[in-house]
């Protein structure tokens, strides 16, 4: 598999810069500060009478060397996580 990790977050890119810090990930996180690519997406809370009106969801994309999204997960609680063996397992069978 020739595969990339990257984080997106709707945190301000020095936030990310200490976030990464602090926890030592290891892989590319990208400020959507503007929100731009989570709501195209669907990755974003966009109800307006939510608490957490604006706030990203937590979301797993796999994408091709073209860009092409050949697998999405978009979860509705941003505190469930998939298992990494679930992703693993899709990254497999998207032929990403």
């Amino acid at each position: 598999m020739n595969a990339q990790v990257v984080g997106v977050s709707a945190d301000a890119g020095p936030t990310l810069v200490a976030f990464t810090k602090a926890n030592d990930v290891r892989f590319p996180l990208l400020a959507d500060f503007s929100r731009k690519m989570l709501p195209a997406y669907d990755a974003m809370v966009t109800d307006e009478n939510s608490p957490i009106y604006r706030y990203g969801k937590r979301a797993y994309f796999i994408l091709d060397n073209q860009g092409t999204i050949k697998w999405i997960k978009v979860m509705d609680n941003p505190l469930d996580l998939l298992n990494p063996d679930d992703v693993l397992k899709a990254l497999k069978e998207s032929g990403a």
